[in-house]
C-alpha cells in the first residue's frame, strides 16, 4: 500500500523560510512524477511545484524563484524548501505521487505565514 507523510509545516513569519518534506514508502522502485499542492481557506487545490525521475521540475509562477523542489530516490522521499515566504503562502501542503497509473496523496501539512 502506498503511503506518503508529510512533514515540516508550521507558523513562519513573513520573508522566513520553512522546508517540507514528503516521505514515501510502498513503492517498488523509483516513483516518476512527484509533486506538491496547496490548498488555502475556500480555495481550490493548486499545483505550484512538480518534479520528474531525471530531475527536471516545473514550478508555478507565484513560488518560481522561491521554492525548490527536490528529491532523495535513495530514501523516497521529496522535500519543497520554501523561501521569502508570504502571507499568501498560507495554505496547507500535499504531496502527491504517480505510481503505476495512479495518483496518491499525503495527509497534508498546514503552512501559516503571519507576524
Amino acid at each position: 500500500q502506498v503511503q506518503l507523510v508529510e512533514s515540516g509545516g508550521g507558523l513562519v513569519q513573513p520573508g522566513g523560510s520553512l522546508r517540507l518534506s514528503c516521505e514515501v514508502s510502498g513503492t517498488d522502485g523509483d516513483v516518476n512524477t512527484m509533486a506538491w499542492f496547496r490548498q488555502a481557506p475556500g480555495e481550490q487545490r493548486e499545483l505550484i511545484a512538480t518534479i520528474f525521475n531525471g530531475g527536471r521540475t516545473n514550478y508555478r509562477d507565484s513560488v518560481k524563484g522561491r521554492f525548490t523542489i527536490s528529491r532523495d530516490n535513495a530514501k523516497n522521499t521529496m522535500f519543497l524548501q520554501m523561501n521569502t515566504l508570504k502571507p499568501e503562502d498560507t495554505a496547507v501542503y500535499y504531496c502527491n505521487v504517480i505510481w503505476l497509473g495512479q495518483g496518491y496523496w499525503g495527509q497534508g501539512t498546514q503552512v501559516i505565514v503571519s507576524s
